[in-house]
Formats: structure tokens, C-alpha cells, sequence
């Protein structure tokens, strides 16, 4: 049954019967060779595994789908294959039949969708070597929730559970359910060319406790979450998540966080960069770090990000819910870079709950600061409209909540400081689209924050930098737009 095919792996994803450096001759296993009719209405998943067995079978092989419609309830990954689908192919869910969530006895530390990982249209667990390839469509149809499943629903498109050497080449995902792609305790995973188009949906790419993840040159949409770095402890367990690239890609949250760490936060994160990123809207964050559970992110770096339709263009919070064993303390937030960033149009790009817009923010606690933020040539036009009596406002510490709307109108209009150490801003622009009465910039209770060759559009009100309760703090080199030197309150 199975026929002679050629296929080129890229990246981390090099199945064990591909010689690296060269391209091989690996056997192909359609998928209608198996029985599956591909007519939109049969359900063909067992064919599809069979399929996948031989092709596991026969030491690795590409599981391989013409054109045309496969209607599908849960089907089972197993190592060493390629999902190929070619263009006019695509993979539908079913309505019904889908496997049943496994129990979890972790499952209190984390949402339930997050806590199972058997009700999806995809599912795999240690696997390895694996890539789904092709120009062809992987569709929830509409079938997949997002909320919790019933009894033969699934909520996602593809889970992933403790894999290794994964990879998702030139295909579309769409309609995903609660998440177009759910992957957890994974190591070596690239993606390029892709497209996940969930905005009607939930969210797009979760990237939990997973290292080693090389996201390029797709284009990723979500209604929720797009893409998101989390560290829960559904696999019983707390992980170090590293090494992990964002790059050349265009992102979209329209209802919540588009570049995203957290909320779940059981294990620390480092070594993470964002690179040549277009953030076309988010709901809530555009760039938006939260420790809530305990974790240290650290070493993580932006550079070139644009940023357009985002109620929050930056947004870091360390908070204390401690959702995990041990109750653990306050986690940290240290060593970030924001490199040539721009944001225009800060604004949500669809109705949310709260403001359209809220001043970007770097928010710690008292007993754990959040320590060492750069931003280098950050151009930022925010937008502005506030009376001068909202630089009054102290909004609350919220340690248990993390959407930017928690703290509701920041006393300045372009970054609000608090609780934190060594903030720098370096060489960058700040303005607003209507005159704004609130400082550009309100640090409290902060140690060494720094402006240094700044210019900030003048505010209508008294003063345009305000420092409370700090100390070590700088302003240098920076001028009020049009022309002036800015007005510093230190109280």
C-alpha cells in the first residue's frame, strides 16, 4: 500500500529515516490506500490511523492526503511520520465521537482545558520526530468548543504531550476551539509558513513548559491567547522553559494578549527573544509578561516589534496567585529588552471588557520589584485625551489578577512605574494623539529608573515626568515635544 515519495525536513524536525543534510526517498502512505474516502462526510480516522501505524511500522513514513475532505474524530499520533497534507486536502473535525478527556490529578492547578489533552481532533503523547506539512487545512469546523467538552466534543485542534522533534511546515489551521494548537512538555518544535487563523475562536499557539521552539514567517490570529508561553503543572511537574524564538511573524489577539507570558506560571522561563514581529491587534497586551504563580522569566528580549489596535502596548505584572503545589511566593520579572519598538493606534481592536486603552505598564510588587528593563528606540504615539486630576490616581496592587484593566486609568499617559528596579529608557519617543493632562511618565516607589536622550510630547498638566517615593532616578539628555525641557516632580 505504500508508494515512493521524496520529502525534505528543515529544522529541529529530522525523522530518524531522513539522512541529515539530504533529502531521502521515505515511503508514502495515503491515506485512501488505508480506506478513508475523503468526501467531507465518512469519518475516516481510522483509516488515517491505520495509516499512521504502518508508516510507524515501517521505521518512519508520510502519511500522505490528497485532495480532498477528510472528516475526522480523534486521530493518534505515533513517531517517526509526516502528516502531509497537499493542497485541496483538508482534515475536518467531527461533531462527535471524540475521545474523552483523561483524568488528571493535577487538574485543580490549571484550568481544565489545559489539565487534558486526549479530546482533541490530534492527539499525541511521547512522540517524536513529527511534522505536519503541506499546503493543505486542518479545520475545527465549528465542532470544536470553547469551553469545557461534553461527552465526545473536543476542544482542540492538535495536542501535544510531552514530544520532542516536531514540526508544522506551509499548512493552515483554522477554527481551533479553545486552542488551535495545545502543547505541553515539548522540546525541539519549529514552525514556518504557517498560518493559525482561530479569531473566531480561543486561542492560537499555548507553548507550555516547552523549550527550544522556533516560530517563523507565519501568521498567527486568535480571539484569546495567540501566542502564549506557559508553564502550568498539568504533567505533575515544573519545567525551565528556554530557548525559545518568536520571529518574522504577524500576531493577532483580538479580545486578549498577542505576545504573551502567563497567566500559568509554575516554572521560570529564560532565554526567550521576539524578533521582526507585526502585533496587528490585542484585546488586552500587545507585549505582555505576568508571574503569577511563582516563576522567574528572565534574559527575554524584543526587537522590531510593531505594534498597531493594542489596548495595552506593554504590560508586565508580578502577581502572587500561587496556583501551584506549595503555595510558592512571589515570582520575578528581570533582565528585559525592548529594542526598536514602535506602537501606533493603541487602541483595542474590538470591544473588551473595560477601556479601550490603558498606559503601558511595569508593575512589581514590594517585596519582589521587577528588576532591569531597557527599552531602546521605543516610538510609542499613545492615545491621550485624559484630564490632568488622573495623574491623582493610585490604582490598585491587584495581586491576584492580571488583565491590564485591573489597574484601571494609570496616573500617566504613556508608562506607569511601580515597584521596580533599574528601568532605563534610552533614545525613545513617547506622544499622543489628544492632549493628555497626566505626566508621560510616573514612576513609584522605584530605584534607579533612568530617561536618557527621551522626548515625550509636553503635557497639558503641571508636569511631564513624576517620580514618588523613589530614589537613584535620572532624567537626562530629553526634551518635551515640540521643544522644552521636560518638567520633573519629584514628591
Amino acid at each position: 500500500m505504500a508508494r515512493a515519495g521524496t520529502i525534505a525536513l528543515v529544522g529541529a524536525c529530522v525523522l530518524a529515516f531522513v539522512a541529515p543534510g539530504a533529502a531521502s526517498a521515505a515511503p508514502v502512505f495515503n491515506v485512501k490506500d488505508y480506506g478513508a474516502k475523503g468526501n467531507g462526510s465518512t469519518n475516516d480516522d481510522d483509516a488515517i490511523d491505520k495509516a499512521i501505524t504502518a508508516a510507524n511500522a515501517a521505521g518512519g513514513g508520510v502519511v500522505d492526503f490528497p485532495a480532498g475532505k477528510y472528516r475526522s474524530r480523534t486521530i493518534h499520533l505515533k513517531s517517526n511520520i509526516v502528516f502531509n497534507l497537499n493542497a485541496g486536502a483538508t482534515l475536518l473535525a467531527a461533531g462527535s465521537g471524540m475521545d474523552k478527556a483523561e483524568s488528571n490529578q493535577w487538574d485543580k492547578y490549571q484550568d481544565y482545558g489545559h489539565s487534558h489533552f486526549h479530546n482533541a481532533l490530534i492527539f499525541g503523547e511521547n512522540v517524536e520526530n513529527v511534522a505536519f506539512t503541506g499546503a493543505g487545512t486542518i479545520d475545527g469546523d465549528d465542532k470544536l468548543t470553547t469551553g469545557d467538552p461534553g461527552s465526545g466534543v473536543a476542544d482542540k485542534a492538535i495536542s501535544l504531550k510531552l514530544c520532542k522533534n516536531v514540526g508544522f511546515k506551509d499548512l493552515t489551521i483554522r477554527q481551533g476551539g479553545h486552542f488551535a494548537i495545545l502543547m505541553n512538555g515539548c522540546n525541539g518544535v519549529t514552525m514556518d509558513n504557517t498560518k493559525i487563523l482561530s479569531s473566531s475562536d480561543r486561542d492560537a499557539f499555548n507553548i507550555i513548559n516547552s523549550s527550544n521552539v522556533d516560530i517563523a514567517n507565519s501568521r498567527i490570529e486568535a480571539s484569546d491567547d495567540a501566542v502564549v508561553f506557559k508553564s502550568d503543572y498539568a504533567l505533575g511537574r515544573t519545567f525551565v522553559s528556554e530557548n525559545n524564538v518568536v520571529r518574522d511573524s504577524t500576531v493577532l489577539s483580538k479580545e486578549n494578549n498577542a505576545l504573551q507570558f502567563g497567566s500559568e506560571t509554575c516554572g521560570s522561563f529564560r532565554n526567550i527573544k521576539f524578533q521582526n514581529v507585526t502585533v496587528t491587534g490585542a484585546g488586552k497586551a500587545g507585549i505582555g509578561i505576568v508571574s503569577m504563580d511563582g516563576a522567574t522569566i528572565e534574559d527575554v528580549s524584543y526587537e522590531n516589534v510593531k505594534l498597531t489596535k493594542t489596548a495595552s502596548a506593554v504590560f508586565m505584572h508580578i502577581g502572587k496567585r500561587s496556583r501551584c503545589p506549595g503555595s510558592p511566593p512571589a515570582g520575578k520579572i528581570r533582565n528585559i529588552t525592548l529594542k526598536n519598538v514602535t506602537g501606533t493606534n493603541l487602541t483595542t481592536p474590538v470591544d473588551v471588557a473595560g477601556d479601550d486603552e490603558y498606559s503601558s505598564t511595569i508593575a512589581g510588587r514590594t517585596d519582589s520589584p521587577i528588576e532591569n528593563v531597557t527599552l531602546d528606540t521605543v516610538t510609542m504615539t499613545f492615545p491621550g485625551g485624559h484630564p490632568a486630576s488622573d495623574a491623582d490616581r493610585n490604582p490598585p496592587e491587584s495581586p491576584d489578577a492580571y488583565p491590564p484593566r485591573t489597574f484601571g486609568v494609570r496616573p500617566s499617559y504613556a508608562f506607569w512605574i511601580r515597584h521596580a528596579k533599574g528601568v532605563k529608557f534610552v533614545n525613545s519617543t513617547v506622544q499622543f494623539d489628544k492632549s493628555d493632562g497626566r505626566p508621560a511618565f510616573l514612576a513609584n516607589d522605584t530605584t534607579g529608573v533612568s530617561l536618557d536622550g527621551v522626548k515625550m510630547e509636553r503635557s497639558t498638566g503641571s508636569w511631564d515626568v513624576t517620580f514618588q517615593k523613589s530614589t537613584g532616578q535620572a532624567v537626562t539628555g530629553s526634551t518635551t515635544l515640540p521643544s522644552g525641557t521636560p518638567r520633573v516632580r519629584t514628591q
